[in-house]
């Protein structure tokens, strides 16, 4: 089976791939390495791993590529709602329109696995459980790329949906800009943690799950297809002050402020069900303990720089 991944070099590809080679997928990974990242190196020495320098944006180009795979699962994009805030045209073109491009161009036999995001949902009603009838009503740039390029993506069909938690644990391209990862590492480096709204919801899954559940897919693709699935740990639906406290557990000098004042740029707020996907036979591995651990360990190793999306 060939396997095309585009943006396959990003966090969350560089946890897929590598799953995916050692299962014997011939897979070829697409991507601009737009945050000069330099990751899936290992991968090289097999003969089943292939990668090819390009942008998701020259249409053309990439889909005359994609003709040739059994399985096309695009993960290019700008992600989270700051950056897309930063650099919306480029965000609605990465996101929604490459993804459109390729359901107007691929064969009705090829499958597509298509990671998206559970902040679609917004802001639920109180005491809401969001499931996957939930209506959704993404409030970000972000947000309302990721729901469009899902619903193309079904309505072409032969197509499975995850709509993802905020993922959180290590990979070779890591990202300290997502919630946990970001909440471990000020309180590894700096001891301290202040918060604005506190009270905001949201549900977490670790990457490694995340490439779990791909392979998942490929392997489980009929009982699967076309429907969507939220995609987190079920124990794991949390507000940010209890995250904050969780994370204390395992540092205890840290100091956690909620602050009064101040607004979360990222207004989404919401409680997720996950028990579809749990329904089809799916087993969560990878719990917030261990990330938690998992990532106090790392970034005792991890250099003093940047490895956010901004």
């Amino acid at each position: 089976m060939k396997i095309l991944i585009t943006g396959g070099a990003g966090y969350l590809g560089s946890a897929i791939v590598p799953r995916l080679i050692n299962k014997n997928y011939n897979v070829t990974v697409i991507d601009n390495l737009y945050f000069k990242q330099f990751t899936l190196h290992d991968m090289f020495k097999y003969e089943n791993f292939e990668f090819i320098f390009e942008d998701v944006r020259n249409f053309k180009i990439v889909n005359d590529i994609a003709k040739q795979f059994d399985v096309v699962i695009p993960l290019a994009g700008l992600v989270g709602a700051p950056l897309c805030d930063l650099h919306p045209i480029d965000a609605v073109k990465i996101n929604q329109t490459a993804v459109e491009e390729l359901c107007n161009t691929l064969s009705k036999e090829t499958k597509m696995i298509i990671p998206v995001t559970n902040s679609g949902y917004g802001i639920s009603k109180p005491d809401e459980i969001c499931t996957e009838d939930t209506k959704l009503n993404p409030i970000s740039i972000y947000g309302k790329t990721k729901v469009a390029a899902e619903k193309v993506t079904m309505e072409r069909g032969n197509a499975v949906s995850f709509r993802l938690a905020t993922v959180f644990g290590v990979t070779s391209r890591m990202r300290t800009d997502l919630l946990v990862n970001n909440f471990v590492l000020e309180a590894v480096k700096n001891k301290y943690l202040k918060i604005f709204e506190g009270h905001f919801m949201r549900n977490y899954i670790h990457v490694q799950d995340v490439a779990r559940v791909m392979l998942y897919a490929i392997e489980n693709f009929d009982k699967l297809k076309n429907n969507s699935y939220n995609f987190g740990l079920e124990d794991a639906n949390l507000s940010k002050i209890q995250l904050a406290n969780f994370i204390k557990k395992y540092v205890p000098d840290l100091v956690i402020e909620e602050s009064k004042h101040g607004r979360d740029p990222d207004q989404r707020n919401y409680t997720v069900s996950n028990k579809k996907i749990i329904a089809t036979g799916f087993k969560f591995k990878y719990s917030l303990d261990l990330g938690v651990r998992e990532l106090i360990k790392a970034y005792k190793m991890l250099p003093e720089k940047n490895f956010s999306n901004l």
